[in-house]
């Protein structure tokens, strides 16, 4: 929640992923890590993602974004850069947070992987067992 020679800042969280966004008027460029949004994320999924909040408030060509993106995959980095896009929406426009919110992009997916439990195979997978 700062703002910086005209550029908001969020944060934004997915599994082990973590997203910093910074946010300011321009044409509609996003870049990730230095790269434009196709670069980075190679898969048209990924993009619509990432996309989803500033399409919903009609903010795609009035707002550059640029993020600093690590940790993860590209599905939980693409979920992160999601969250801090709409965090960044709703502390410019406050109006907007009612509309992100009910899209559900303001909710932190908490969903992370379980850890390996002793003397099992994984999480929950038991170690198959003999008959004779």
């Amino acid at each position: 929640m700062k703002v910086i020679e005209n550029y908001y800042y969020a944060t934004g969280k997915r599994k082990e992923a973590v997203a910093k966004v910074w946010m300011r008027a321009g044409r509609g460029e996003i870049l990730v890590n230095d790269k434009s949004l196709e670069d980075y994320f190679p898969r048209e999924a990924y993009r619509k993602i990432v996309k989803e909040p500033l399409e919903l408030v009609g903010f795609l060509d009035r707002f550059d974004v640029e993020a600093q993106v690590k940790g993860g995959g590209l599905t939980g980095q693409a979920g992160a850069l999601r969250l801090g896009i709409a965090r960044v929406i709703a502390q410019i426009n406050p109006e907007l947070r009612k509309t992100l919110k009910k899209a559900g992009f303001l909710t932190r997916d908490a969903r992370v992987k379980e850890r390996k439990k002793p003397g099992l195979r994984g999480a929950r997978a038991k170690p198959q067992t003999s008959k004779r």
